[in-house]
């Protein structure tokens, strides 16, 4: 069995991205990582050229800043990355920069994939997903948060990233088939200083909305703020060995009151059936789950 990793990667040093460590977290698995390096003013390129992760290779791009609709060049760019993996891979494991998996799930990966592995009616993997806001210590439970989503899918050009890149289908948009496993994402997108935070903020609606927008809406500010979420839990668990430095490095404070909960009537009843019942209304479901 031969897996290929993918990434895309620009200006990850400005925003703070955990970019080495969300490559190191699935480098074990794999025989190559692909990372598509694009224009970047921030020295991206050189970060990524100084990582020592076996089989990495650097494919530098271009972003069409004009594709702000939806998020569109981040699945425009991810696209390229996959584009360039081994023809002999067997699997693909596409990371996001704010993304690693925990060393425990590993095992329960590699033999997910040897089992599937010539069962050609699985297309992929769905990973569960554990969003970190403000701080490593709280986790987004309300339902702006997506519970799960696809992380590895079969080598097969018929696949292609999807919309804003947070997920996959076919090349005539049909959902993929795949095997739901236990193997956890845990992202950390929410979890910087509040001005890398914010950082991050306007390079991400940058490629969203227009220069209008970003003037009323995101460039005047200089600081995320991060009271304004509906819904946070304690985390109790522990994190993927590759993140402890940076947990370690954390130079500001968050604290929440997690009995505090801002929602309407109508996201409160949601909110609520889910915790009871275990089932979330209405879920959003890129994918189709086949056993």
């Amino acid at each position: 069995m031969k897996v290929s990793g993918f990434a895309i990667a620009r200006n990850v040093v400005r925003a703070d991205y955990p970019i080495e460590e969300a490559l190191l977290s699935i480098s074990s698995l794999c025989d190559e990582i692909i990372v598509a390096v694009g224009n970047s003013e921030d020295g991206t390129r050189n970060k990524i050229e100084s990582l020592t992760i076996p089989h990495l290779k650097i494919i530098d791009t271009v972003w069409d800043d004009s594709l702000r609709e939806g998020g569109r060049v981040l699945a425009d760019e991810t696209n390229k990355a996959l584009s360039q993996v081994a023809t002999d891979s067997d699997w693909c494991f596409y990371i996001q920069a704010d993304e690693c998996v925990h060393e425990e799930d590993l095992p329960l990966i590699k033999k997910a994939m040897l089992q599937y592995l010539d069962v050609k009616e699985v297309d992929g993997f769905l990973f569960q997903y554990q969003h970190f806001y403000g701080s490593y210590d709280y986790l987004g439970d309300s339902r702006r948060w997506y519970r799960k989503e696809i992380r590895i899918i079969r080598n097969n050009k018929n696949i292609k990233s999807w919309k804003d890149a947070q997920g996959f289908r076919t090349l005539d948009d049909q959902k993929l088939k795949v095997i739901e496993i236990p193997a956890r994402i845990f992202h950390y997108g929410w979890v910087k200083h509040p001005k890398e935070q914010q950082q991050k903020q306007v390079q991400f609606h940058r490629l969203w909305h227009d220069d209008q927008y970003m003037e009323q809406k995101v460039a005047n500010k200089t600081e995320f703020d991060y009271s304004g979420i509906d819904s946070l839990v304690l985390y109790n668990g522990t994190h993927p060995k590759v993140i402890q430095e940076r947990i370690k490095r954390i130079n500001w404070k968050f604290d929440y009151d997690v009995s505090r909960k801002n929602f309407n009537l109508k996201t409160g009843f949601l909110y609520w059936f889910e915790k009871i019942f275990g089932v979330r209304l209405g879920e959003y479901k890129n994918y189709k789950i086949i056993r």
